[in-house]
Order: structure tokens, then C-alpha cells, then sequence
């Protein structure tokens, strides 16, 4: 299989008629993303065991003119989110950017630094914190705080802080509802997500024009370790004022927005304002691409009009935690009135037109931003898009199914697939065909159609090439970081395979160590074979002797059930901590083994946890996306 291949003619032409219809850029942007900047970061960041787990110079080449293997518009957010170093949001708050997917806030407290989001990784974290201690004096984080549930925001948590920080009970502040998002996100169906996210972020991809340029909201994730501590205080009302190492806070909270649990935080004392990830220099995801819940385009613009007028007049300098700040009311204003205004049209147009008897699919076809919003850079495609934002909002009301009863019972990709190929006269048939619509620069067509005779004949190299080939067109041609990522990354497994498994990033320690008690047994849950285990009835009780709680599970019809408290006759009663319980349901260390150790009890027929564990199914690594 060969390399990727430069662009074609007709990709050339699209990207070069992008740059054209783009509108003046100007020096704004570029002004903002750069201004207060104390120090650039310096030298990648590695890891324990010495590989790379963020290395800030990997973007040197956008420093060359847009090539035209890239979107014009994508390589200048690029080259902004390329801009990394320590920078003064205002006197006593700093931020670091360009140093992860995300920022990390700084704001200078009586005793410490008051932290805001904690970045993705301990690597990227600590790397952070060294450069502020540098260029400002050392100084002890006091208190965290998380604006919402995403990793990206509260992975780096132990760069920050020690165990002796958290023994001793430094401040971890978050949203009301964030431990619970935060797992049911990143450990329920964590493996899945992984796996997607690894095509939506490129950490398969090279770096550079042909490969990964930009994820849009940021550069992409770190190869870092990512931990979970739970936080010490959450915040379950707007209006709520907290004085936190001496600094003034007041917290806006937006549930249901960009995370399920979330909130926007004003420093009264610094006029400043801080909009979490509900106003970024992009159009968001309705709809994330990696896998997550539905998000609420209605309740999001809502909380934005809500903070402009719960704020109004008591800030002059905005931030977030993507991204670079807006200093003055009249920018920060327009800003925040843009990104009301463009999750509010893209929720009522989608009603509008599905009330209109428009499918989800023809709706996304037909809807575009109007133009005074498109000529608004905050509000371009470069992280979510219109068309899956609009099946977003449509999916949220109406679900997946379009009402059309042909669609009711579809066959699944594989037998399809072989259905079409032999209609359309076989595989060679189809592949002459597509080659001319592939010449014809009807990529998006090739990638589909193609890819019934690659499911269909997953061993049929013209197949995988030709479709792989259509895929990187189109994502050279994508102002999305992450459709650009998609494409490219399902073309490389294409041509190359899946590769070797990796772990999956809800097994990473660091996280499972943070579940709670009940969401260790929604674990066992979801790990549960249901066609193997139906037929068998399991019951047992499970008494976590660290956190005094205490479970009675059954399994029955395949299921598992849990209900708090003990029964007066279970057939077996398991006892342990809750980490070490955990190890066992992950298959880390045998129950024998962790009887002979004390980490565990198992009083009664121990056959029973047997057998309940040995209808558990760990999930792969790595799974196929675009072949079977």
C-alpha cells in the first residue's frame, strides 16, 4: 500500500477557492492569541518511561505558506493554536496554552496559585506548573478548580498536586453532577471512545501537511498518563460566591451544555470572566465525533444569554479554557453574542426543517450558517460542523430513525454490503465505475460506495486503496480538525490495518483508581457477556470495607442488578477495598491471589465470584472502524 499521496487537482482547486472566499483575517486574532505572552514553552515533554508525551515544536511546519494538502482555513487556526508559552490574562491571572489540547489557568491566591482545569495529563500538568514557577516564583497550588467534566480538564490533576496536597485537603472544586459525568464519559464506555477518539484527535497520524495538522479546538491530546481525584466541594447553584485562597469567585453554572455538568466562573476581583468551554474560537460539537451524549444546542445558547447578562458590565477581560482571551466589554460581548446566536440558529433551523418533513440527512445537507455568522472565524467549522451538529439537534428531538419504514430493520454493513456489490454487477464493476468518479473529484461518493465492496471483500487491495485514496482527499479538503483527522486515519488503516492493540483508556490507573463504589459494579455490568450469562442465576454481596458500603448483586437473564445494603442469605459475601475489589474485576489479580494477599475476604461459595467473573468479557484495545 502506498504513502499518502499529495492532492489531487480538484482538491487543490476547492482548497484554493476556500482561501479566496475567506474573509479578511486581519491581524485580530493573531493580536489576541499572542499578546501578554511572558515566555514560549521550551522542549518536549516527556514521559517516565522517556517517550514524548508533548513535544510544542512539532508544529514548525506551519511556519511555510498552506499547502494544498490542507484546508486554508484550518492551517490558520493551526498556526493559532500553534502559539504556546505562558501568557498575563490580567494582573494576578496567567494562563498556559499550546502546552495540551486545552489551557491552564493560573490565578494568584493569598497563600498560592488558584488552578483552573488541570490539562489532560500529569506530564503536560507539571510541565506547566514548572514554567509558571519559573518565570513568576514558586509558589504551592492551593486549590483547583474544574470548569466541567471533560478529561481534558482534570487529567493533569496529579501534576499539580501530591499525595500529601490531597491527604492534607487542598480545595478540588467542581459542578454539581461532575464525578458521575465524569465516569459515565470516560470509564462506561470508555474503551469505545478510546478507540474513536484515536481517529478524531490523529494520534495514529504524522504530524505535518499530509497527516495530522490541527484538532481545531487545540493542537490534539497528549501521550500522557491521565488521573481522576474526586473533588472535595461542588457548586449546585448560579449565583453561588466562594472567597478561595482569598480570591473571589461567583459561579454560573450551565449544565447539559458542552458537558453534561459545567459552569462558567467570574473573578470578581480581577474583572474577569471565565467561559469555561461554552464560548471558544470555533463552532463546537453538538454532537461529538469520539462518542458522548447528545448535547443541548437549546439550553447552550440560553446559558451564554444567561451570563451576558448576569456579568454584564463586571468584567474587561474574558477567557476560557481554549484558546485566547477577549479583553474589553464591546469584544468580549460581541463574542459571546456570536456564539449565542450560533448554537440558537442551529437548534431552531434543524426544528424548523425537520418540522418541515426533512430527514436528519437532508436536513444537514440543506442547512448553512447565515452570513453574518460565517464571516465570524469564532464560528467556523473547525472543531464541530454544521451538517453533524444539525443531525445533533435532530437525533436529540427525533432520535436515529428518519420515519421511513425501509429503514426500520437495515441489515448490518457486512451483509449489505455483499447485497449491493452484486446488484451493481460485481466488485470489478464497481471499482471501474468509482475510478471515474474518483477522477471526477466525487470523492465523497467514491468513499461510500466503495466502501460496500471493502465490506464485502475486506481482502480486496484496489478496493481498500481506492477508498483510502478518496478518504484523504476529502480530508485534505476538511476545515475540521477532526473530519480531517477521521479521513486521514481511516485511509491509514486501510492501507496499513489496525496495528497493534493498546490498552484502552478507561484501564488507565490513574482514572479507575477515582470510581466510586457504584461505578465499580456498573463495570461488571457492562463487562457482562449477557448471552453466556443468561441462564445462570449468581447472587453474592460485596462490602467495600474502605467506603462502608455495601451491595447485593444478581445476575439473572443475563443481567446484572445491584441493590444498597446486604442480605440476610447470600451464598457469598466478598469484602475488600474498593481499589482492591476493582483489580479483581479487572482481572489484574486472581481472586486467589488476592485472598492469600488479605486484599480480599470471600466468605461462603467462592464458585460463585468464580463463575461471575468468568462470564466478565474485557474489551480490546483497538478495533477495526472501516473494515469489518
Amino acid at each position: 500500500m502506498p504513502e499518502p499521496r499529495e492532492a489531487t487537482a480538484a482538491t487543490a482547486a476547492a482548497n484554493a477557492a476556500v482561501g479566496a472566499a475567506l474573509p479578511p483575517a486581519g491581524e485580530g486574532d493573531r493580536a489576541l492569541a499572542t499578546r501578554g505572552r511572558v515566555a514560549p514553552l521550551a522542549g518536549p515533554v516527556t514521559r517516565a518511561n522517556g517517550g514524548v508525551a508533548w513535544d510544542p515544536g512539532a508544529g514548525a511546519f506551519l511556519d511555510a505558506p498552506c499547502p494544498p494538502e490542507v484546508n486554508p482555513s484550518l492551517w490558520r487556526q493551526a498556526r493559532l493554536n500553534a502559539e504556546h508559552g505562558l501568557f498575563e490574562v490580567c494582573d494576578g491571572i496567567h494562563q498556559v496554552r499550546g502546552a495540551d489540547l486545552s489551557n491552564i489557568t493560573f490565578v494568584a491566591g493569598a497563600g498560592g496559585w488558584v488552578v483552573v482545569d488541570a490539562l489532560t495529563s500529569e506530564e503536560t500538568a507539571r510541565a506547566a506548573l514548572a514554567l509558571v514557577d519559573q518565570h513568576l516564583g514558586p509558589r504551592p497550588v492551593t486549590a483547583v478548580i474544574y470548569t466541567h467534566s471533560h478529561i481534558d480538564h482534570f487529567g493533569g490533576i496529579r501534576g499539580l498536586l501530591s499525595a500529601e496536597d490531597l491527604a492534607e485537603g487542598v480545595r478540588i472544586i467542581a459542578p454539581e453532577g461532575f464525578l458521575d459525568a465524569a465516569v459515565r464519559e470516560n470509564v462506561i464506555a470508555g474503551p469505545a471512545m478510546a478507540r474513536r477518539a484515536e481517529y478524531m484527535y490523529g494520534g495514529l497520524l504524522s504530524r505535518g501537511p499530509r497527516g495530522h495538522v490541527d484538532a481545531g479546538l487545540g493542537v490534539t491530546v497528549p501521550k500522557g498518563n491521565p488521573a481522576l481525584v474526586a473533588p472535595t466541594e461542588s457548586i449546585s447553584e448560579t449565583g453561588t460566591r466562594l472567597r478561595v485562597d482569598g480570591v473571589h469567585v461567583e459561579f454560573q453554572l450551565t449544565p447539559g451544555t458542552e458537558a453534561p455538568a459545567e459552569m462558567n466562573i467570574l473573578f470578581t476581583g480581577h474583572r474577569a470572566l471565565c467561559m469555561a468551554e461554552n464560548c471558544s474560537a470555533t463552532m463546537h460539537n453538538l454532537y461529538t465525533p469520539r462518542g458522548a451524549e447528545v448535547r443541548d444546542a437549546l439550553a447552550w445558547s440560553t446559558y451564554i444569554d444567561e451570563a451576558i447578562e448576569l456579568f454584564r458590565g463586571r468584567f474587561d477581560a474574558m477567557f476560557a479554557c481554549h484558546h485566547w482571551p477577549r479583553w474589553g466589554q464591546a469584544e468580549a460581548l460581541h463574542h459571546l453574542e456570536s456564539q449565542r446566536d450560533l448554537y440558537r440558529y442551529l437548534h431552531d433551523q434543524t426544528i424548523r426543517l425537520a418540522n418541515r418533513g426533512l430527514t436528519m440527512d437532508e436536513a444537514a445537507e440543506e442547512l448553512e450558517l447565515p452570513p453574518s455568522l460565517a464571516r465570524e472565524f469564532s464560528c467556523r467549522e473547525y472543531y464541530g460542523t454544521v451538517s453533524h451538529n444539525v443531525k445533533a439537534v435532530y437525533q436529540r428531538y427525533l432520535g436515529w430513525f428518519d420515519g421511513h419504514p425501509a429503514h426500520l430493520h437495515r441489515h448490518p454493513p457486512e451483509q449489505a454490503a455483499a447485497r449491493y456489490v452484486d446488484y451493481m454487477g460485481g466488485p470489478g464493476a464497481v471499482l471501474d465505475r468509482a475510478r471515474e468518479s474518483f477522477e471526477a473529484g466525487d470523492y465523497r461518493w467514491v468513499a461510500e460506495v466503495v466502501g460496500h465492496v471493502v465490506f464485502a471483500d475486506p481482502g480486496n487491495i484496489d478496493a481498500r486503496e481506492l477508498q483510502a485514496a478518496a478518504l484523504e482527499q476529502l480530508g485534505y479538503q476538511a476545515e475540521s480538525g477532526p473530519w480531517r483527522s477521521f479521513y486521514l486515519t481511516g485511509a491509514l488503516e486501510l492501507r496499513h490495518g489496525v496495528g497493534e492493540s493498546a490498552a484502552p483508556a478507561a484501564a488507565a490507573a490513574g482514572l479507575v483508581a477515582a470510581l466510586p463504589a457504584e461505578a465499580v459494579l456498573q463495570l461488571v455490568g457492562v463487562r457482562l457477556d449477557g448471552p453466556r450469562a443468561d441462564g445462570r442465576t449468581l447472587e453474592l454481596d460485596v462490602l467495600f470495607t474502605d467506603t462502608g458500603e455495601a451491595f447485593a448483586l444478581t445476575v439473572r437473564h443475563g443481567a446484572l442488578s445491584t441493590r444498597t445494603g446486604e442480605r440476610d442469605d447470600a451464598p457469598v459475601t466478598v469484602r475488600g477495598a474498593r481499589l482492591s475489589l476493582l483489580a479483581v474485576v479487572a482481572g489484574v489479580v486472581s481472586v486467589a491471589d488476592a485472598v492469600s494477599a488479605g486484599a480480599i475476604e470471600v466468605e461462603g461459595r467462592a464458585a460463585v465470584l468464580d463463575e461471575l467473573l468468568s462470564l466478565l468479557e474485557a474489551p480490546p484495545g483497538r478495533f477495526p472502524i472501516v473494515t469489518p
